[in-house]
């Protein structure tokens, strides 16, 4: 049996609205996508990293040190803040043949290569029976709407955080 191929994106805008730069930014010395690539890059399971990106930075430093990677410049229509990531990975999706695909954003510059092998690992071993496969963080604390409502317990009964029921994000 021959392995799938799995072609893994990390989609990258140039200007971001709330930390400008944030892609490209110094992240214990080196711009803040590279932890991110060279994680995807060191996992074995991983037949390809392709950057979708519209920023002329991005594309010049990958260039330079992750000649392996393919970069996809991102057309005009699907350059702004508010066009929906479907619609960026429907594009990346049709330019990129595979057998099945993982999207990973560079703000996660702690995501180990290992912890990557064991989700595609763990999606493979449960496909077809699940199609996909997602990380989630787990919350357990109080949450309160922008009214100050509580979303997620009584006010009046302040149970322990971690007898509250969990919240995934």
């Amino acid at each position: 049996m021959t392995s799938p191929k799995i072609v893994a994106f990390v989609p990258m805008r140039h200007s971001s609205e709330r930390v400008p730069g944030k892609n490209y930014r110094d992240f214990a010395g080196q711009p803040l996508y590279h932890c991110v690539v060279k994680n995807l890059l060191a996992c074995p399971l991983i037949s390809e990293v392709v950057i979708d990106t519209d920023s002329p930075k991005i594309q010049e430093d990958a260039t330079r040190h992750f000649p392996q990677v393919k970069l996809l410049e991102r057309p005009e229509h699907l350059r702004a803040g508010t066009t929906p990531m479907n619609d960026v990975l429907l594009n990346s999706v049709q330019q990129v043949e595979a057998d099945f695909y993982l999207q990973t954003h560079s703000t996660n510059p702690l995501l180990k290569a290992e912890t990557i092998t064991d989700a595609v690992e763990t999606f493979l071993k449960n496909y077809p029976l699940y199609d996909s496969l997602f990380g989630v963080t787990r919350l357990q604390t109080r949450l309160w709407d922008s009214l100050a409502r509580a979303v997620n317990h009584n006010p009046a009964i302040l149970l322990r955080t971690q007898d509250l029921p969990p919240i995934y994000e």
